[in-house]
Parts: C-alpha cells; sequence; structure tokens
C-alpha cells in the first residue's frame, strides 16, 4: 500500500493502476476513484483523489521535501 502525499490516506497500488475500461483511440484508462498516479523526479507518486493529484501538481515541493 503507498500513502498519499497530500493527505496522507492509503492508496491501493493494484488498484490505482487497473484498467477499468479503453479509450476511443484504445489506450487503457483506469477509475480515479479508485485511485490514481504520476510520475515524479523518477518515480510513481500515488493519490487517494484527482483532487490531491492536483495539489500535488500545483507544488510538488511542499509534499515531497524531507523524503
Amino acid at each position: 500500500m503507498a500513502t498519499c502525499p497530500v493527505c496522507g490516506s492509503p492508496v491501493d497500488e493494484a488498484a490505482a493502476q487497473a484498467a477499468s475500461g479503453i479509450t476511443a483511440h484504445g489506450a487503457s484508462e483506469s477509475d480515479p476513484t479508485k485511485g490514481t498516479r504520476q510520475f515524479h523526479d523518477g518515480k510513481w507518486v500515488y493519490f487517494d483523489s484527482l483532487e490531491c493529484r492536483s495539489k500535488f501538481l500545483v507544488s510538488p515541493d511542499t509534499y515531497t521535501s524531507g523524503s
């Protein structure tokens, strides 16, 4: 289990990566209500919601300093 760096909630990494469908152009899509992820500074960072991911993207240093 990963931990959301924004709010500290647990995130099931497998659920965040699991494909829930295919876009019209053939790309896999996942269900963001089960968690989401973002590649940052050479590693995947997991979030419990799109809101937390958005906050992280605005200011990643706020959530990664000291790690």
